[in-house]
């Protein structure tokens, strides 16, 4: 079925209406509090607003006015999309579904007293906490690369101000010059994700720098649709994109910003711009409130709870779930089941059985649209795959028009059904 705003607003309103419980009368408001304000936390806290009847109280943390959304900001290098288009604001979730946006940083959860504690003084007392904080990096993961330094080669992977910053870097390269990346081991958010970007550099680099030339170490062997991107190159940009995988060197690399190099197995590459996309784990709030296994925060399927706090729930690209890829569409499916769950266990309304499902598409070139995706069910020890698809080489120019056009349907669902 072709996917389009009112299709994704109609499965989701029958979710919904699966969702649907009675009211819990004559007692204290149960109070949920939701860090993060992207697919999952939007999404989630949208769900228990407005699924609840007004038996919960739900206020959602996050210190960004507007959101920039990660999914489509690689559409905005390469001049598919203006700035202003991957933005959107939380006016509705308060005004329409009378959630409390707080506009702070939150630092730290004390998981005994159930509170969350605000950059800005005090602490927000929660019945159920939801998670949803994104990812950080893994310091020291690229040699000579630090959060430091990411004005000068920018990982462009919050979007927002540094999505802007390397466009304009790219830019500004001089005639002929040389556009590094240095993609990230797995597993990262958005598996497809760095390989778009190198087509939609490509592609704005062909409007404006034909000359130019694309450097990717990679560490990993393989990536996510592969055959389809190195087809995609070849037929579009021949010539222009080198990647070094682990064979080569591209797992041994060291970056100078001050330089402006890239050094790879001990040759040293000059560049003029550079995105370094370091190894990624759960954002940070996550390892302080004592929920991850180092890197990112195992949860229960059925639920999304934390497998080391049942009060709390963790929500896409910091969570080690199973087969599900960190992406926009998964944090949004696994929301609307760790919404389920909690108004379960705060109104004692009905609980399905968690589905989840993912599709992550790309565009190419223009008009040039290609997909992956997978259903998904919850088992005792992981999110586990149950059937999935990919777009395949060869396909004729209607089909990868249509599949660019059903992704832009995508776009309008996901942020209707996150911002209302």
């Amino acid at each position: 079925m072709k996917l389009n705003r009112r299709s994704f607003l109609g499965a989701s309103a029958a979710a919904s209406a699966m969702l649907a419980a009675p009211q819990v009368l004559g007692q204290a408001r149960a109070r949920v509090v939701v860090v993060g304000g992207g697919a999952g936390g939007a999404t989630a806290a949208r769900y228990i607003a407005k699924d609840s009847d007004g038996a919960i109280d739900v206020t959602l943390i996050e210190p960004s006015r507007s959101y920039y959304t990660c999914f489509f900001s690689n559409l905005y290098i390469g001049g598919f999309r203006d700035f202003a288009s991957i933005g959107h604001s939380y006016g509705t979730l308060a005004a329409e579904y009378g959630i409390n946006v707080v506009h702070d940083w939150a630092t730290g959860v004390d998981r005994d007293a159930r509170t969350v504690a605000l950059a800005g003084g005090g602490a927000l007392p929660y019945d159920r906490l939801i998670l949803s904080p994104g990812i950080d990096f893994v310091e020291g993961s690229v040699p000579g690369w630090s959060v430091a330094e990411q004005n000068a080669m920018p990982h462009a992977y919050k979007a927002g101000s540094q999505t802007q910053l390397l466009k304009a870097q790219i830019e500004a390269m001089p005639e002929g010059g040389v556009f590094g990346m240095v993609a990230p081991p797995n597993p990262y958010r958005c598996p497809p994700g760095p390989y778009e970007r190198i087509s939609m550099v490509a592609h704005l680099l062909q409007q404006i720098n034909p000359t130019a030339r694309i450097l990717v170490a990679d560490p990993k062997a393989k990536f996510s649709k592969q055959a389809l991107f190195e087809e995609g190159w070849n037929k579009h940009y021949p010539g222009m994109v080198e990647r070094i995988g682990p064979d080569f060197g591209g797992e041994n690399v060291e970056v100078r910003p001050a330089a402006m190099e890239i050094v790879i197995d001990g040759v040293v590459e000059k560049v003029d711009a550079c995105n370094v996309i370091p190894a990624q784990k759960a954002g940070r709030i996550c390892a302080e409130a004592g929920l991850t296994d180092g890197n990112w925060a195992p949860v229960v399927p059925h639920t999304m709870a934390s497998r080391m706090d049942e009060n709390i729930h963790i929500l896409g690209d910091a969570t080690d779930q199973g087969d599900m890829p960190k992406s926009g569409f998964s944090a949004n499916s696994q929301a609307k089941v760790a919404a389920m769950a909690v108004r379960a266990a705060l109104t004692d309304s009905r609980m399905f059985p968690a589905k989840f499902a993912n599709t992550c598409w790309s565009l190419i070139d223009t008009d040039d649209g290609v997909k992956v995706g997978a259903s998904y069910e919850a088992t005792d020890e992981k999110i586990a795959k149950t059937d999935g698809f990919i777009s395949q080489t060869g396909e004729d120019a209607a089909l990868r028009k249509a599949t660019y056009e059903e992704s832009i349907g995508w776009y309008d669902g996901i942020t209707s059904d996150m911002f209302g």
